[in-house]
């Protein structure tokens, strides 16, 4: 059963359990109350019976007598019986002669008056002391009043029932197939986006309601599965680019060895060519094997206290050995007086690999020029800014600067992969850091890096 059946006929059920369970306790209030009434009503004719058979005074006895006949209506079956109770009564025998339950005279005779109900027929009773005498005064009658008006209440509240039920059943279904719509609407939408078409979206709702909430989240899922696709198809793209780069080299330069018998200086040179082009693939394969391993979170990873400032005087010495022509300055003018304050946590190994590829981008894309290596704390993080005067980055590329291969359109006469920058936010990542890149053409790139701070 769909959803909004389920809901709709849950609803309906709800609510016919309600009036039902307000029609049956309307129905049992006013069937106590009509007892009630009805016993009261037969206290006093007992009250009216005792004077009027009892009373020696004529004149009163008629009053009564017209009371009875002008002001009470007969009731169904109505009797009545005066009985006299001598000094020892013997109440099994007045039950006998009037068919009165045994019980019943009983409780009149101790408590002064009680009622009695059998089926249909109620019974009320009173002592009543004349002139010295106690008698014991019974009226009986069929409840005229609790059959005729109860069977009208049972009509009424069945009737009632059955219509309200019935529009509780039409209001159920209505409000649930239009509460629904607009989930079947953005169902039958998603259903028409796919891979080939991501670009199309739920239209939004003008209203500001849960289902507008949901278009939007939804929505916003689309944008982050069309970036995730668009990068898959531009690392696809690029890698395939990348891979197939050396490897056709090496089969090149293979077959153009193996064609013919060449001099062994020919084939040192292929061979060198080939080692070269190996090489390369070789370096290509291990980036993205450590991108793969920076780019899983549930990676577990050996960490210990690092100090950030030792940490960049590391990757100075591994710069300096990897490009002696850097310019490569360490400024620690904004290093805090506690040392204990630049301290992090940390895997060394993985955060020289990301600090090192960050600062010798830095050389490569400047021509060398001077690269400012800048370190700072506050109570809560450090930071670190690497800051060059190099040929920056186009506007229009940042967006993709953490695609894997993914190179800037003003890189082509510089050699690399494009692994290092996603690479290297891969592991500042894992280190619960943030970096951030700013850059303008031909004005330079500055990259800000902060860790949280590990002083204890």
């Amino acid at each position: 059963m769909k959803s909004r059946n389920s809901i709709a006929a849950f609803f309906f059920i709800f609510c016919v359990l309600i009036m039902v369970l307000l029609g049956g306790s309307v129905y049992y209030f006013l069937n106590q109350y009509l007892h009630l009434d009805f016993y009261k009503r037969l206290e006093t004719r007992c009250k009216i019976a005792a004077q009027y058979f009892l009373e020696t005074d004529s004149l009163k006895s008629e009053a009564f007598k017209t009371i009875r006949e002008h002001y009470f209506e007969k009731l169904p079956n109505e009797k009545e019986a005066v009985i006299l109770m001598d000094a020892q009564p013997d109440l099994a025998e007045e039950a006998n002669k009037k068919h009165l339950p045994m019980a019943f005279l009983e409780a009149i005779y101790k408590e002064d008056k009680a009622n009695y109900k059998d089926r249909n027929t109620f019974y009320a009773g009173i002592k009543y002391i004349h002139h010295g005498d106690l008698y014991i005064i019974v009226v009986s009658a069929e409840n005229y009043y609790e059959t005729q008006q109860l069977s009208y209440l049972r009509t009424v509240l069945l009737v009632a029932i059955l219509l309200v039920a019935l529009l509780v059943l039409y209001v159920s279904f209505y409000f649930s197939k239009h509460i629904f719509d607009p989930v079947k609407n953005i169902t039958d939408k998603v259903k028409n986006i796919s891979s080939d078409n991501m670009h199309l979206r739920v239209v939004k709702s003008t209203n500001n309601n849960e289902i507008t909430e949901l278009v939007n989240t939804f929505n916003d899922l689309l944008d982050r599965l069309e970036t995730a696709f668009g990068a898959q198809r531009n690392f696809i793209s690029n890698a395939s680019h990348e891979l197939a780069t050396p490897l056709t080299a090496i089969i090149g330069e293979a077959d153009v060895a193996l064609r013919k018998e060449r001099s062994i200086e020919t084939y040192q040179a292929s061979i060198k060519n080939m080692l070269q082009q190996a090489e390369r693939l070789n370096d290509i394969t291990k980036s993205l094997f450590f991108l793969a391993q920076t780019g899983y979170e549930g990676r577990k990873i050996a960490l210990e206290k690092i100090r950030t400032d030792e940490l960049l005087w590391e990757i100075k010495d591994i710069i300096n050995g990897l490009n002696p022509a850097n310019q490569v300055y360490i400024d620690l003018s904004l290093a805090p007086d506690d040392p204990k304050k630049l301290k992090i946590k940390g895997n060394r190994q993985l955060l020289v690999l990301a600090l090192s590829n960050i600062v010798n981008n830095a050389c490569k894309y400047s021509y060398n020029k001077p690269v400012t290596v800048s370190i700072g704390a506050s109570d809560n993080q450090v930071m670190i800014v690497v800051k060059d005067n190099g040929i920056g980055i186009p506007e229009s590329d940042m967006a993709h600067i953490y695609d894997p291969f993914f190179r800037a359109s003003n890189t082509q006469l510089f050699e690399g992969y494009g692994i290092g920058l996603p690479l290297s936010r891969n592991i500042i990542n894992l280190h619960q850091g943030t970096l951030i890149v700013t850059s303008v053409v031909n004005k330079g790139t500055t990259v800000q890096i902060s860790f949280p701070n590990y002083s204890v």
